[in-house]
């Protein structure tokens, strides 16, 4: 595998690439983003990735982003030019370049970045043994500074701190309360709890960005017949759990085994969390948009 860049259109290896110093997303964190997996050749859940992603550029008001399918078409390209088999694939899109707050003063043709690259967010032994959690005194934003429906680049410095603050507390990973203090997401990941037998994650509505893998997760239990519940919950619903994992595009399915060093069932990753896990990978081979064999 060759670590890729497409930059507004333009093809090179990842060591070549370069981006101008006004770019809006670079100044100010104007911009929307995507993570998405490609596994064995295939794009998963592209559909819905950039679905997320134009409805956010719709909500900034990104004026002049590229049609949906040469979008889609770039993502192929760089994928096929890469070789990879396996990898992670960053799309970004920043307003566009100039100095200055106000759009109206700069060059608003949106800059369009693809890299196809590696990302492991926890050691492969996490999954098997895994995440010891605790929760992070830094809020979730409310909707009424930026809906967190929106993949928007300059959130995520307040997620960025939050997972700097377990780390200093020597944690797998920190889970966020939204401003009433119910429970939101984790700095990168959704949250599922399970009581008997019944899956349980916060609502969209709780302060979430609603995930891609959040959702694969739902249709998983739906298939097997696991009852899912959206709902507001609190601490003492994670304290109580049976079981808890996060999920995530970059994360994939991780057990939760403990939170504010309180065990989560017995503490160890339960039946229920490793029967989804087996469902997702199975799923990670069979869906998704096929990448042809490129020449390189």
């Amino acid at each position: 595998m060759q670590m890729m860049v497409n930059w507004n259109g333009t093809l090179m290896p990842l060591q070549d690439a370069r981006i101008p110093v006004f770019d809006h997303a670079y100044l100010y964190g104007d911009g929307v983003f995507e993570g998405i997996r490609l596994y064995n050749r295939r794009i998963f859940r592209m559909d819905e990735h950039l679905q997320r992603l134009y409805d956010g550029i719709r909500h900034l008001d990104i004026r002049g982003m590229i049609p949906y399918e040469e979008l889609k078409q770039r993502i192929i390209d760089t994928v096929e030019a890469s070789g990879a088999e396996n990898a992670y694939i960053r799309v970004s899109v920043s307003r566009g370049t100039g100095i200055g707050l106000n759009p109206e003063n700069i060059d608003q043709t949106p800059n369009v970045m693809i890299a196809v690259t590696r990302l492991a967010l926890y050691p492969p032994e996490m999954y098997e043994t895994g995440l010891h959690v605790v929760t992070v005194s830094l809020r979730v934003p409310t909707p009424d500074s930026i809906d967190p429906r929106i993949k928007s680049i300059g959130r995520y410095v307040g997620n960025i701190q939050a997972k700097m603050e377990a780390n200093r507390q020597g944690a797998g990973e920190g889970l966020m309360l939204n401003a009433q203090g119910y429970v939101a997401e984790a700095t990168g990941d959704n949250l599922f709890l399970v009581h008997d037998g019944v899956l349980r994650t916060p609502h969209p509505s709780c302060g979430i960005l609603k995930g891609i893998t959040r959702q694969t997760v739902i249709e998983i239990a739906h298939d097997l017949g696991i009852p899912v519940r959206e709902e507001w919950l609190t601490l003492h619903d994670v304290y109580n759990a049976e079981e808890a994992f996060l999920t995530g595009t970059a994360a994939e399915i991780i057990p939760m085994v403990s939170l504010d060093r309180r065990p989560i069932g017995d503490g160890r990753p339960g039946e229920l969390t490793q029967r989804i896990i087996r469902e997702f990978r199975q799923r990670t081979r069979e869906i998704g948009v096929p990448v042809p064999a490129g020449v390189r």
